[in-house]
């Protein structure tokens, strides 16, 4: 069995922690490899490399470090069959799944790569006396990328190519539940001794590291409690924090639209991947004109997902990551059900081995239920009937969460009307979408610190200025 190794100054090394922990496919329930636990002396090592590399990184010219990028998106692209596969394995996703998203991570890469090209790292103003102002943007130093489980190579794609390409260097921390695609994503990274560097565990790595006083930014997806965690060190430190944290996203559905084509776009969002995407549909308000066909019409799109290993042909769900997180589903909806909610389709553990449970629809609903108020990251779509678009935009803004929302309409004040949501993203007649240039920051709590575009470099840089006199030469 493959016991996974940290990578630090350019060299893949044991733990120097004593415990290991299982990696268990969530389809077989079988022990795939072991990986470190995490110590806190593997985080000194790796933040002390990442220190001593960066100066050289920061001085390698733009041009060379996009290059570098560049060519590890290529080796990313060349290699996505393995990285999706890996992924399968440690935590579920069916591949055809996880090669579009990690298609689009590829991308994002080399557009973080094109942005550093005309980003102003240094620009220069003169004003009419002929005096100077240069204005720098400098790297932060040593910063750290802690991410999650249901996106592994994605997560990290996402958060590094600014970070790198603004002179920065990193350590990553993966999820300790979906660490062995991560490791070999960072076997193809052709980069200079300690400017990427890996550190495998869980909290034992991952506190210590957001924690360390020489790391200047954390990029941290994950959950809202250690996304918390994680803010309030570096408030401590008067470092920044980047955090992407949970969701409990809207689908508001107007009167007017298809309610059959409108379904099985929600049925997509609400279930892709077993509803283990941050921005997963999770809970839907459809305007009563068309409820009575779009509840029919998203139970039949339910029902038509395949579930099963995510590594055999013609599955569109595979398990939830493990055991932990299919509890949670559960208890979501028994604890629905108990309140009064109608299970309309799925809404049961089924036997055998696994963690699966099956797409499932979810009508009269309401507030006091925590599948309409804690993020359950599950197949499971709640549906509330509204009698107006006002009353749907209202209660889809009644959460403590703010990451994205969709909304389906076909009235062009109703699409003006949908920027009330508090959410970070706000999608149109669709579910996803947008290009390179989508700038957006959580609401309430999902997070905070602004990315995409030239935020994410805006982020990764710190702004200083340099007043030169007309008299000086």
């Amino acid at each position: 069995m493959k016991t996974l190794q940290n990578l630090i100054d350019g060299q893949w090394a044991d733990s120097r922690g004593e415990i290991f922990l299982d990696l268990v496919n969530p389809a077989t329930e079988e022990v795939i490899a072991r990986h470190p636990a995490g110590s806190p002396e593997d985080v000194e090592t790796a933040v002390a490399a990442a220190i001593a590399a960066q100066p050289a990184w920061a001085a390698t010219p733009v041009a060379e470090r996009a290059q570098r990028i560049t060519a590890w998106a290529d080796a990313v692209a060349a290699h996505a069959d393995e990285l999706v596969e890996l992924e399968c394995r440690e935590m579920g996703k069916p591949l055809g799944i996880g090669r579009t998203f990690l298609d689009g991570a590829v991308a994002g890469l080399r557009a973080a790569a094109e942005e550093a090209l005309s980003y102003d790292f240094e620009r220069t103003v003169v004003r009419p006396d002929g005096a100077r102002t240069r204005i720098l943007r400098h790297p932060l130093g040593a910063t750290a990328v802690i991410t999650p489980w249901n996106f592994p190579v994605t997560a990290v794609l996402a958060a590094i190519g600014p970070l790198l390409a603004s002179g920065n260097t990193v350590v990553v921390k993966p999820s300790e539940r979906g660490p062995l695609s991560v490791v070999r994503l960072l076997e193809l990274a052709d980069m200079a001794p300690g400017v990427v560097n890996l550190v495998l565990g869980d909290a034992r790595a991952g506190t210590p590291l957001a924690e360390h006083e020489q790391i200047r930014l954390v990029h941290f997806t994950g959950s809202v409690a250690t996304g918390k965690r994680v803010g309030a060190a570096a408030g401590l430190r008067l470092h920044r924090a980047v955090l992407e944290l949970g969701g409990k996203d809207p689908v508001v559905v107007d009167a007017g639209v298809d309610p059959v084509a409108t379904a099985r776009a929600v049925a997509f969002g609400a279930f892709i991947n077993t509803g283990q995407i941050c921005t997963s549909m999770e809970r839907v308000y459809v305007h009563c004109d068309v409820a009575e066909p779009f509840v029919e019409a998203l139970v039949a799109a339910a029902e038509g997902f395949t579930v099963g290993n995510g590594l055999d042909d013609g599955v569109m769900l595979g398990p939830l990551v493990d055991r932990r997180q299919r509890d949670l589903v559960a208890r979501h909806v028994e604890d629905a059900v108990h309140k009064g909610a109608k299970v309309r389709t799925g809404g049961g553990v089924p036997e055998g081995k696994g963690f699966f449970y099956p797409p499932t629809v979810l009508t009269d609903v309401d507030d006091s239920m925590l599948v309409m108020t804690e993020e359950t990251f599950g197949p499971i779509a709640p549906v509330v009937v509204v009698d107006s678009f006002e009353e749907g935009l209202e209660r889809a803004a009644r959460s403590k969460y703010g990451l994205a929302a969709t909304v389906y309409t076909a009235d062009p004040d109703h699409i003006d009307a949908s920027a009330r949501i508090p959410a970070g993203v706000t999608w149109i007649n669709q579910w996803q979408g947008g290009g390179p240039e989508r700038l957006y920051e959580p609401a309430g709590d999902s997070g905070m610190g602004a990315t995409g575009a030239r935020a994410a470099f805006d982020a990764a840089t710190r702004p200083a200025s340099m007043h030169i006199p007309a008299a000086t030469a």
